[in-house]
């Protein structure tokens, strides 16, 4: 079945769930688990740029000290279980389209993520990277609520 499991979290509750269930279906499988922590690039939007409150280099530095943290929980899960695991921290304008490239860059066959599960207005206006990944992914997508 599947061989080579892609789940992304972003360290919330929620993904956290999502990516220990992940662990449980790689294991079942005997597969492999690579975790995926997308942050969206710096910009600064304000009249004068010099009056940022963060710089290019302190920003980095925090999106880096967090997505070691939201891989390290999924590793210590891998860990526990036996399962093979790698982590990757990418920065993208569009996480949906990075979750995508990393699974076909890493040949993984299936993506584990989860979803909040909004429906009606609040599913349009709030978006979901899920959706997206559903949308446009070409290998199966396993959604964890």
């Amino acid at each position: 079945m599947f061989k080579h499991v892609l789940i992304p979290t972003d360290g919330s509750p929620l993904s956290e769930r999502a990516a220990l269930g992940a662990v449980q279906l790689a294991k079942s499988l005997a597969a492999r688990l690579t975790a995926i922590r997308v942050s969206v690039p710096y910009w600064v939007f304000a009249l004068n740029p010099a009056k940022a409150s963060v710089s290019e280099d302190t920003y980095r530095n925090n999106c880096e000290k967090r997505a070691a943290g939201h891989l390290e929980v999924v590793r210590q899960a891998s860990e526990a279980a036996g399962v093979a695991f790698d982590g990757i921290h990418v920065f993208a304008e569009h996480p949906y389209a990075a979750i995508i490239e990393a699974a076909q860059d890493n040949d993984c066959d299936a993506i584990c993520m989860a979803s909040h599960g909004h429906k009606g207005l609040a599913a349009l206006v709030l978006g979901s990277e899920t959706v997206q990944v559903l949308t446009h992914s070409r290998i199966p997508v396993v959604v964890w609520r």
